[in-house]
């Protein structure tokens, strides 16, 4: 089943490489949508994709590339958004 989900990443997540990993590995396992920094040192996405793929994308941001340090994750399923391609903004 396709779905969209919004996630919320919490953590040294900013100024770490992480938008662009995450875009790697979003591009590596079919998942379109956008990362992007908040003002508050947090990463938000907007992904879609097949649900068990959004699983191990979400298992992945919770470990972060090797610089970052996550200490939170919050995941929302919010209406299918169908995304062309995988972006950072």
């Amino acid at each position: 089943m396709i779905k969209s989900v919004k996630i919320n990443i919490y953590g040294n997540v900013q100024g770490v490489g992480f938008r662009y990993s995450a875009l790697q590995k979003a591009n590596e396992m079919g998942i379109y949508g956008f990362v992007k920094n908040r003002t508050d040192g947090s990463v938000y996405i907007e992904a879609d994709g097949e649900t068990e793929i959004l699983e191990h994308f979400i298992i992945w941001l919770r470990n972060g590339p090797t610089w970052s340090r996550v200490d939170e994750v919050k995941v929302n399923d919010i209406p299918f958004n169908n995304y062309k391609c995988f972006v950072v903004k």
